[in-house]
């Protein structure tokens, strides 16, 4: 995902957008060097998405219907997406630069989304995953962004259960992470095949739906379900799992993948593994330090992962920590709990917010 210069984001805010914010929120906008997104649920019950400065102050908010899960940002048109959590039928547009009205989109009939999309380039069409719940299979939903989100068409994630999709840098291939779970919508959140899993991480021709490449992890780890992903400065990803298994098992939870290579799994000092609980939530990359991110917030925990060696540079103890975005040499850090933790581990405790799993830097 491409980040955009802080004085491009407010020229072409304009006018409308700088006067619709308090003059602390604006201040807060013209001095922060990153802008970030995220879902939340308020302690009232109502939820919303936000955008952050790096000073940690809500500076634009838009109402959800239910609750939301991640964005995605398209640094072209200025617009960002958040999807509703599984098995949620709603994506919300909104634009904090023309303050135009959100815009819902909603799932068609037979479909549900999984929380996450990606835009195309040029900002044209947007790609999500979907449920195709009938038939238990993976789909990628493709909208016309320019059309109003029009669905204009779809193809197969040659798997189930698809979650986090990314565009590769090639900028036509997306990646996308098949959990391998079954979920039916009557059946709520509940997981139905637990016995018959089969997780994969696969590259996909955004323009043709063509399969390119398909990683499957060993039999033995086949409840090992790649949720989460992000793509270092030289194009591998980077991948999180949520294990299935035995509670008492310590399989290896974050691996990488990158188109001819062979997907591995990153062994880890046992004290950190078990930290994660088995639950990677989040996985953020941070490029420019050369460093990856994942978070835990059923464990309670975040590892920083050196991509050169693939060893822990460090680890942190923070109540629902989920959400990781890259930050300076660092990384922010949102929670369940209503904090959001700066590069240098001081917090900001928002107490009336709970922050959903992932935070999205878009500047």
């Amino acid at each position: 995902m491409r980040l955009i210069d802080r004085r491009v984001f407010l020229k072409a805010a304009g006018a409308s957008f700088m006067a619709s914010l308090s003059p602390q929120s604006l201040h807060a906008v013209e001095a922060a060097d990153a802008v970030f997104a995220t879902a939340y649920q308020r302690r009232d019950g109502a939820y919303g998405v936000a955008v952050l400065s790096e000073d940690r102050k809500i500076v634009f908010s838009a109402d959800l219907p239910e609750r939301g899960h991640d964005v995605t940002f398209d640094p072209v048109s200025q617009r960002a997406v958040v999807f509703a959590r599984r098995p949620g039928t709603f994506a919300v547009v909104f634009d904090h630069t023309e303050r135009k009205q959100p815009l819902t989109i909603p799932s068609i009939d037979g479909r549900h989304f999984f929380g996450h999309g990606v835009f195309s380039p040029d900002g044209k069409l947007l790609y999500a995953t979907e449920n195709d719940f009938e038939n238990a299979a993976g789909m990628i939903g493709v909208y016309d962004a320019s059309d109003g989100f029009r669905r204009v068409g779809e193809f197969p994630t040659h798997g189930m259960d698809p979650h986090e999709l990314l565009l590769m840098p090639d900028g036509r291939t997306l990646v996308i992470a098949n959990g391998g779970i079954e979920t039916h919508p009557d059946f709520g959140r509940a997981k139905l095949n637990l016995t018959t899993m089969k997780p994969s991480l696969v590259f996909i021709d955004r323009i043709s739906g063509d399969l390119i490449e398909e990683h499957l992890l060993p039999p033995a780890l086949h409840q090992l379900s790649i949720r989460h992903m992000d793509i270092d400065a030289g194009g591998a990803v980077w991948f999180g799992c949520q294990y299935e298994g035995p509670a008492s098992d310590r399989p290896l939870l974050v691996g990488k993948a990158k188109p001819g290579s062979d997907l591995t799994l990153i062994d880890m000092p046992q004290d950190v593994l078990g930290g994660l609980r088995n639950y990677v939530g989040s996985v953020a990359a941070n490029p420019g330090a050369g460093t990856v991110a994942v978070s835990s917030p059923q464990g309670n925990s975040m590892a920083i992962i050196d991509v050169a060696t693939s060893e822990i540079r460090s680890s942190l103890s923070l109540k629902e920590v989920c959400g990781l975005a890259p930050d300076q040499s660092a990384f922010m850090a949102t929670t369940g709990t209503g904090e959001i933790v700066d590069p240098k581990g001081e917090a900001v405790d928002m107490q009336d917010y709970v922050w959903d799993n992932h935070l999205l830097r878009i500047m």
